[in-house]
């Protein structure tokens, strides 16, 4: 075992000994050998390098200011229709769901004692009349005093008053529309007996039709009367153009929103009120802007960057944006025109590192 040893002890020392040697000797080679290989493999290491990337070269762009919002349509006008008396109903001459015109009598209530009541006066007027004729004909003769003459005409005017006040109470007996439009569901039948807070039906007038939204406090001194506006409802891909006609004069200090009214012609009446709608307005117009896709924005806590392609590389440019699309966002400072904006490897791309380009594009 000591043997074995010392054997290995030695041929170790001996290795030790040649390579201290003969390294002097062998190391001018090596070191060349070792060279040639690295300025071989230098050029393949560095292609490798390269990140495949896309981009487009900036040119002036026009850009809008979108805002979107929902509404919900709303009748031109709407009523509940009720009595202004109480009384038992003896007429009903509309059918649910049908037009009416403004006057048309709907309802009636039973008004027997009133028109008896305004028979009876209609018979003492034409008593206090024929009465009147003759005081006046006395009087033009001096026959009667002036007194006398007074008395009968106040008696014949307040028989006018009194047909006057029950041709006003007849009138209450009538249900009446009140304006051009569509009727209801009814929720009573002739023989009911209804009173001023018994609801008989709805009346709607839907053409025109109004969409009723609102906007956040800061776009209130952009939008004026009639500036115009384009919605869409749930299930059709049709855009509608209406035009703001009403604003509220007063902001909720709750939502920080303004109450705008817009004004559809709906002519055809194919819009129903109480449906929901999606809005769209154009605030403001910039021409000769610098736009780029929002996802080629870098967002870091000392503000925004994005990557451009120079000289094979890429290239950082802090910037500052401005106004925002759905899709695009405005710069208005960092970048110029002619500048080529990398799109793709957002993720990948760092200062210096060299890019080949895959697609490039003329923004429009």
């Amino acid at each position: 075992m000591n043997k074995r040893l010392r054997l290995t002890i030695t041929i170790l020392i001996i290795l030790l000994i040649a390579g201290m040697i003969f390294y002097p000797k062998i190391k001018p080679f090596i070191a060349s050998k070792l060279k040639k290989q690295l300025t071989t493999g230098a050029p393949i290491r560095q292609m490798q390098q390269k990140l495949n990337a896309s981009g487009f070269i900036i040119v002036p762009e026009q850009l809008s200011e979108m805002v979107k919002t929902t509404g919900t349509l709303r009748p031109d006008e709407e009523v509940d229709l009720a009595f202004e008396t109480s009384g038992k109903i003896i007429n009903i001459n509309f059918k649910e769901g049908t037009r009416v015109n403004k006057g048309d009598l709907l309802a009636k209530i039973n008004d027997r004692p009133l028109q008896a009541q305004l028979q009876k006066l209609l018979v003492e007027k034409k008593l206090a009349e024929a009465k009147e004729f003759r005081q006046r004909s006395l009087l033009d003769r001096d026959a009667i005093s002036q007194e006398s003459y007074d008395q009968i005409q106040t008696e014949l005017q307040s028989t006018e008053a009194d047909i006057n006040l029950i041709s006003a109470r007849i009138s209450e007996t009538e249900l009446r529309a009140p304006f051009d439009g569509i009727i209801g569901l009814r929720y009573l039948s002739e023989g009911a007996y209804a009173t001023p807070s018994t609801k008989i039906a709805r009346l709607i007038k839907i053409s025109p039709i109004k969409i009723e939204f609102s906007m956040p406090e800061k776009y209130a001194s952009e939008i004026k009367i009639g500036f115009p506006i384009t919605f869409k409802i749930d299930g059709s891909d049709e855009i509608y153009k209406a035009s703001v006609y009403a604003i509220d004069p007063k902001i909720d200090i709750t939502t920080r929103t303004i109450v705008l009214r817009a004004l559809y012609p709906n002519r055809n009446e194919e819009l129903k009120s109480g449906r929901y709608a999606s809005i769209t307005m154009t605030l403001s117009q910039i021409d000769n802007a610098i736009a780029i896709p929002t996802e080629a924005l870098i967002p870091e806590m000392e503000g925004e960057k994005v990557f451009i392609y120079k000289s094979g590389k890429a290239s950082t440019v802090k910037v500052n944006t401005g106004l925002r699309t759905e899709s695009s966002i405005q710069i208005t400072s960092g970048l110029h025109f002619g500048d080529t904006l990398l799109t793709t490897g957002i993720l990948q791309l760092r200062q210096s590192l060299p890019v080949q380009l895959d697609t490039l594009i003329t923004n429009k």
